[in-house]
């Protein structure tokens, strides 16, 4: 039941963007890249072929709420910094939900751009390998293009490439351009800074993390916890 409702959950994640995309961009992925990159996406997910056209569809539909997307920030126990990213019709609604998750958790919600410091946003994209690539060939060619670090993700059989938030849609033309299949491709949050728990005291920021993961409006949640 929990790996389908986690299923459930992505799907869900998935369908919200696919809406601000097209409410951005408009329908056809042909010529909304960031429509594109959402259906890849979606395609490593399982996602069935359905639920994107109907999300798209959906999305069309002058019915359709706006979506807007809504970063909240704060502490949980052990001063764990944890940034909640959600996309929401009804931020006051989102916003007093997310506030009782913290409190209730003996954490505390404070305010947005405290946690700069602490999390680099970038984007990440997932390639298929092509056979005979250099992998330290293909870095040097995408430096120009905003990357930062190209390796090997020998378990998956992927190429990771991760670049500045602001070199996303270069780094996506770049590989588009040059016919490299894109697994998928999004925005993480990474923290420059990690503060080291017992298992104890990290049970504590996972009652927080589990009260989040299961809000419909949360869609990622970052922190900067390790686990002794």
């Amino acid at each position: 039941m929990k790996r389908w409702s986690s299923m459930a959950k992505t799907f869900t994640r998935i369908g919200k963007d696919i809406v601000m995309a097209v409410k951005e961009g408009g329908p056809d992925p042909a010529t909304n890249s960031r429509l594109r990159a959402i259906i890849q996406n979606a395609k490593a997910a399982n996602m069935p072929k359905t639920n994107v056209e109907s999300a798209i569809k959906r999305a069309s539909s002058k019915d359709q709420e706006d979506y807007k997307e809504v970063v909240l920030e704060g502490y949980a126990q052990h001063g764990i910094a944890v940034l909640v990213e959600c996309t929401t019709d009804n931020n006051n609604r989102t916003v007093a939900n997310v506030r009782s998750y913290f409190t209730k958790t003996d954490g505390s919600l404070g305010t947005n751009g405290m946690l700069d410091f602490i999390f680099d946003r970038k984007c990440i994209f997932k390639i298929e390998p092509k056979e005979g690539l250099d992998i330290e060939e293909l870095e040097f060619e995408m430096i120009d293009h905003g990357a930062e670090e190209v390796f090997l993700d020998e378990e998956a059989n992927q190429i990771n490439i991760y670049g500045e938030f602001t070199a996303y849609g270069s780094i996506q033309s770049f590989l588009e351009e040059n016919n490299y299949e894109i697994v998928e491709s999004n925005f993480e949050r990474i923290p420059t800074d990690t503060k080291t728990l017992s298992e104890e005291d990290a049970a504590d920021v996972e009652k927080l993390i589990e009260k989040l993961e299961e809000d419909d409006d949360v869609q990622n949640i970052y922190h900067n916890m390790l686990t002794a």
